[in-house]
């Protein structure tokens, strides 16, 4: 919740830094792609971490390297400054995912994994809300410094994790390298799985995190644009509900294929739209879709290697996709610079997504069994 809290607001906050230091589209793009540069490095460092000093201690510090970091953030005078900030804030949110994740997938096995994963991922919606609101109610009134501080409040967790979080794994020492434990679990099928988290990284910073700024290039106000962005997070939870409830029916990687191949058409329908009512319905079906993929590529991977690299494997996958998101926000932000149609866009966006699908049939089932 408090890591989509923190991408969430930072999605609504792109137009207004962006109008108050008179950025180019592609700069604006830049944030966003800077933040999750941050994120591959944080996936990497703390997805080991969790493995040598375990679950509980890297969660801590994860989330405490996010929250104060916007509290710095708040302080920043100009576009360089706010990029360097935000890398080490991206840092902590990069971190803490795959090792929740991780820490889960510890607690629970089988289905019951599946379901429980994708059910705790459904949070990053209500995580989003949360944001749509704060946007909504306070943005006017407290600008972009205002709301970073707000999201600094997560800190706080922290003492509720330290209390009542108990490790469930005992951390191994670690006596091979990050470079020989990944080349040890390396198989074909790990390659699917990274081509998976790329199409679905790409996919969804590429269009959420424009989400608000295309809606105000098409004529709305900036209240009005987080408005209809705010209904639009609403149906991600029926999505995660509905995903949850498949995953208990099929194996998880048909689950992330239907939800990709419906992501898709959500694509083409908001890249087509026109009307008001036309945006923010294919938008809905983008968020329902999209985010039941999400969760459902975050419950299949840490149940695909043992609990003893679970953490460095999870962490690599979801930095490995993050390229994805890196080149995701860029890209529509140079072609916008370009020119280039919505509509043409959003059909790439189509085109990743169901080779996103194709690469995850590739994978193992996993629910009934777990990988050794």
């Amino acid at each position: 919740m408090f890591d989509a809290l923190d991408v969430g607001l930072l999605s609504f906050i792109m137009p207004l830094v962006h109008q108050a230091w008179k950025l180019t589209n592609s700069q604006t793009g830049l944030i966003s792609s800077v933040s999750t540069i941050g994120m591959i490095c944080g996936g990497f460092y703390f997805g080991r971490l969790a493995d040598r000093i375990g679950r509980k201690r890297t969660l801590i510090i994860s989330l405490l390297t996010f929250s104060l970091g916007n509290l710095v953030l708040a302080a920043a005078n100009g576009f360089v400054y706010f990029l360097i900030v935000r890398f080490f804030v991206g840092m902590g949110l990069g971190g803490e995912l795959p090792v929740a994740a991780t820490y889960i997938a510890d607690l629970y096995h089988d289905t019951k994994r599946s379901q429980m994963l994708i059910l705790a991922d459904s949070f990053w919606a209500v995580g989003w809300l949360l944001a749509s609101f704060l946007s909504f109610a306070f943005s006017a009134s407290l600008g972009w410094r205002g709301l970073l501080i707000i999201t600094a409040f997560a800190g706080f967790f922290a003492l509720m994790i330290r209390k009542n979080i108990q490790e469930i794994n005992e951390p191994v020492k670690q006596k091979t390298l990050f470079v020989q434990t990944l080349r040890k679990n390396f198989n074909s099928w790990t390659a699917f799985l990274w081509i998976a988290w790329l199409t679905v990284m790409f996919s969804y910073y590429g269009m959420f995190m424009w989400l608000p700024s295309i809606m105000l290039d098409r004529g709305n106000s900036v209240i009005a644009s987080f408005g209809y962005t705010t209904i639009m997070v609403v149906a991600q939870l029926p999505g995660y509900f509905a995903a949850a409830w498949l995953a208990g029916k099929i194996k998880t990687k048909y689950v992330f294929a239907i939800y990709m191949a419906g992501t898709a058409v959500g694509a083409v329908l908001f890249g087509q739209a026109s009307s008001s009512a036309a945006v923010v319905i294919a938008g809905c079906i983008l968020s329902f879709f999209n985010l039941g993929a999400y969760g459902a590529i975050i419950a299949l991977t840490p149940s695909l290697y043992a609990s003893t690299v679970r953490g460095t494997m999870t962490g690599t996958a979801q930095a490995i996709g993050r390229i994805g998101a890196v080149i995701g926000p860029l890209f529509v932000g140079i072609l916008i610079d370009h020119q280039i149609k919505i509509a043409v866009i959003f059909g790439i966006f189509m085109a990743a997504l169901l080779i996103g699908a194709i690469a995850v049939l590739m994978l193992p089932a996993v629910d009934s069994k777990e990988v050794k």
